[in-house]
């Protein structure tokens, strides 16, 4: 568990070091890993339909609810090492 939280750490790190950032879908993705894993599901409620940005991001982590934390970090520390 330490060990999987401290990759975690330091992919999130690297997240702000990468050679180029990535396409919308992957950063949406990250951003989804993230929230999952710090925070857990989804209890927010879902942005007005002109907020389109927030909508899109509530989604993205709505989608991966009934996730664990461990596997959202893990999800997330394989992602970054393959946009690295």
């Amino acid at each position: 568990m330490a060990d999987l939280k401290a990759a975690f750490e330091a992919a999130v790190a690297g997240s702000k070091n990468l050679s180029e950032r990535p396409d919308n879908a992957t950063l949406l993705k990250l951003y989804a890993l993230y929230k999952q894993a710090t925070t857990g599901d989804n209890t927010e409620k879902k942005p007005g339909f002109s907020d389109m940005v927030g909508r899109a991001k509530w989604d993205a982590w709505n989608g991966l609810k009934g996730t664990s934390s461990d596997a959202a970090m893990q999800q997330y520390v394989d992602l970054i090492g393959s946009l690295s």
